[in-house]
């Protein structure tokens, strides 16, 4: 009985401070209040039928991180307001690879907010939960910058205090990093069907920069099936076996790849240029 009392209440530590703020009331309610900003008690709900009313042309790259629904409501204080959209998507990684495809490093970032925030004088974005959440302004100051980063920690923190970057980006190595340049893409990596659910970081290793990605194939048979596709789309050889490979990708230039069990660990350059062989123990250091 002890045993069970203690799990239970480790599952609702688990379960404390996790997602909230989910649907557009939910959202609404999850606003923090703001000394002399008053919420609007309107708000408006856009979805794949009519999303493309409120932002246009940006609207399918929203759809391809399986946009569900965005809710947007506003701050008021004399002539000025403060907009927030919050767009709700199918999955964690889906609002992390939008909030990373809309990603500059011309902006701030604030580690400290949901699982990360970027912003500037004119708006401030992060993601949290399954939230990708965007906040911009009629009127820029530096009062409404500080407005801007109480209602990013307020929204986020309930919509999930413990918001972070997805956790395979743990096993990704640390060194020659280059920061704030993990995405997730869902489709077509590197123009490729097959390639789907990735997940890339940038590095510069000794004057050599790069893209490492990883696809998690869930199973061993899983990886193997996309590389069958990729050595497939190539016309080499399917006899290979786990461990280092090659693709010879006409429009991409030669690919190193590391089969490791149930996951796919390769190198892209944009330019299509080979790499040297060193890069295979750079890529057999994801864990």
């Amino acid at each position: 009985m002890k045993c069970k009392i203690q799990y239970i209440a480790l599952i609702l530590f688990c379960f404390a401070g996790q997602v909230f703020a989910q649907t557009p009331k939910e959202i609404h309610a999850g606003l923090p209040e703001i000394k002399d900003w008053q919420i609007s008690p309107n708000i408006e709900v856009f979805d794949s039928e009519n999303l493309y009313e409120r932002i246009n042309g940006a609207a399918p790259l929203f759809f391809e991180n399986n946009f569900r629904e965005m809710t947007s409501a506003v701050y008021t204080h004399g002539d000025d307001y403060i907009t927030v959209q919050a767009y709700r998507h199918a999955t964690g990684e889906d609002a992390f690879g939008m909030y990373a495809s809309e990603r500059s490093p011309d902006m701030t970032f604030f580690p400290n907010i949901g699982g990360e925030a970027q912003g500037d004088d004119y708006g401030l974005f992060f993601f949290s939960g399954s939230i990708y959440a965007k906040m911009s302004s009629n009127n820029h100051s530096e009062e409404i910058t500080e407005v801007f980063r109480e209602i990013a920690k307020g929204l986020s923190a309930k919509i999930n205090a413990n918001a972070s970057y997805p956790e395979i980006f743990v096993s990704f190595p640390n060194d020659s990093l280059i920061p704030h340049t993990q995405a997730y893409i869902t489709k077509n990596y590197i123009g490729h069907e097959f390639l789907k659910l990735v997940y890339t970081a940038d590095y510069s290793l000794n004057g050599l920069k790069f893209q490492l990605f990883v696809i998690d194939g869930k199973t061993k048979n899983g990886a193997k099936k996309i590389l069958d596709d990729y050595f497939g789309f190539t016309k080499q050889p399917l006899n290979f076996t786990e461990g280092k490979l090659c693709v010879k990708d006409r429009y991409n230039g030669n690919i190193p790849i590391v089969w490791k069990g149930q996951y796919v660990v390769g190198a892209f350059r944009e330019n299509g240029e080979d790499f040297p062989d060193e890069i295979y123990d750079f890529l057999n250091r994801f864990k």
